[in-house]
């Protein structure tokens, strides 16, 4: 009997330890069959360089960041910048479709209009553009439609207000130079409101058209030619790819700026009065966010600039050798020394 029970034990014990390797065999198997968790991808089609575009990439980064989105960890972003030719964004929106990005986010109306024309259904987020309801873009800002949605960079009376700014600077001021691109909807649109304002104002308007990098000095030297006493630079998809240039050759003449985007009086611009970029951007990770939790860009509003800021260069200033009026200096969100 003694001998019976051993082999019983000894038989108990094999089952059990069979029985275990079964269970922790099936339990590993289940474990690595169940599919892995799908990280976000974000297409971002900038329309100039990795440098001029930073601000706007880390602004957008940390609004992703305090929603939960980290770059390289549980999200990842791929860049695409067309370094000012716009001729490339087409082919740079196919690019990250095949890479089956889940949104495509866009920088100004030639990006926005490439992404829109290429897919109907990967949700399209717009960081900024101008004038989307105008230039075909979306149905409305309240009812956007199809598969984009986003912010616009557009608020009533800017082109006005940036040349009030402009001849309140400099003493005289009646002859204005506007470099656009013809090549940019979003441009022309601007130009055409900045001739209105300036109209308004009682001066006169030069226009100076720059296509690429090679018109930029031609079109300073027409400028300084014609005796035009300030300059305004109109935004176009592809400037901040040869701002620099624009900013040292209009230094060179001491001619005063007034930008459209903050980080060209950064650079050495003279003024800026617009929106708040970097806030813009921000507010596009929410629209991210959104979508990727769910949501379809149709029935997203597309919102418009709620931060606004004038920006001096002072530096600038003094290097042009122009005294910017006390009252002017006054009304600035932040002065550059």
């Amino acid at each position: 009997m003694r001998v019976v029970r051993s082999q019983w034990s000894v038989v108990g014990k094999s089952v059990f330890y069979f029985a275990l390797c079964v269970m922790l065999f099936a339990l590993s198997y289940y474990a690595s069959a169940q599919p892995e968790k799908k990280v976000p991808r974000i297409g971002m089609v900038l329309s100039g360089t990795l440098a001029s575009d930073r601000s706007g990439n880390d602004a957008f980064k940390q609004g992703l960041h305090e929603l939960g989105h980290v770059e390289g960890q549980n999200i990842v972003i791929e860049y695409r910048y067309a370094e000012g030719k716009l001729d490339r964004l087409p082919a740079l929106v196919a690019e990250l479709a095949r890479l089956k990005v889940d949104v495509i986010v866009v920088q100004g109306t030639e990006p926005a209009l490439a992404a829109k024309q290429y897919t109907s259904t990967i949700p399209i987020v717009m960081a900024h553009v101008g004038d989307p309801v105008g230039r075909g873009i979306i149905a409305s800002l309240a009812r956007p439609g199809g598969n984009i949605t986003g912010l616009t960079s557009a608020s009533p009376d800017l082109s006005g207000k940036r040349l009030e700014l402009l001849k309140e600077t400099v003493p005289g001021l009646s002859r204005v130079g506007v470099l656009w691109n013809p090549a940019s909807q979003g441009a022309t649109a601007n130009f055409k409101e900045t001739e209105a304002s300036a109209r308004t104002l009682g001066m006169n308007v030069q226009s100076l058209e720059v296509r690429s990098s090679n018109d930029v000095e031609s079109a300073l030297k027409a400028a300084t030619g014609k005796r035009a006493h300030g300059l305004i630079v109109v935004e176009f998809a592809g400037l901040s790819a040869y701002s620099r240039r624009i900013v040292e050759l209009a230094t060179k003449s001491r001619l005063p700026t007034m930008f459209a985007q903050g980080a060209h009086v950064e650079s050495g611009g003279l003024m800026y009065y617009g929106p708040n970029f970097p806030d813009l951007y921000r507010r596009a990770a929410t629209y991210v966010d959104k979508i990727l939790k769910g949501a379809k860009p149709a029935d997203l509003p597309v919102e418009q600039p709620k931060k606004f800021e004038f920006v001096v260069n002072l530096k600038t200033a003094k290097q042009i050798g122009l005294t910017i009026p006390p009252n002017v200096l006054a009304r600035a969100d932040k002065v550059i020394r």
